[in-house]
């Protein structure tokens, strides 16, 4: 029988959504990081929804050559943020239990809402 603590889990978790949302410079390591997470929740039980992949937002930044003059020679480098949303759709005990756990790179930024 399940004890009284499982069964209000359950109940509060009906009908609620958990959003994932990834951010990195690299889409490689992006990729693997939206991979493992959407094995791990299926694996567990849970609906999901995605990795869903949202518009790469593109830093430029433009520096001078020189340190003193020539101040039409410029260097242009930029930035690429790319970004990715999961949503886990009726999460179960035992898929928020494996996201706690899941080990991700140290360059992917994770913001996760309930």
């Amino acid at each position: 029988m399940a004890r009284k603590t499982d069964r209000w889990r359950n109940d509060a978790m009906a009908g609620q959504k958990i959003r994932i949302r990834l951010k990195s410079y690299d889409h490689a390591v992006i990729d693997n990081a939206a991979r493992k997470i959407v094995d791990t929740v299926t694996r567990a039980g849970a609906t999901v929804v995605g990795p869903v992949p949202l518009p790469t937002e593109k830093n430029v930044y433009c520096v001078i050559r020189s340190p003193h003059k020539y101040k039409d020679s410029r260097e242009h480098f930029e930035m690429r943020t790319h970004k990715r949303l999961i949503d886990i759709v009726d999460p179960t005990p035992k898929a928020i239990d494996s996201l706690m756990h899941i080990d991700l790179a140290d360059d992917v930024n994770i913001e996760i809402k309930l």
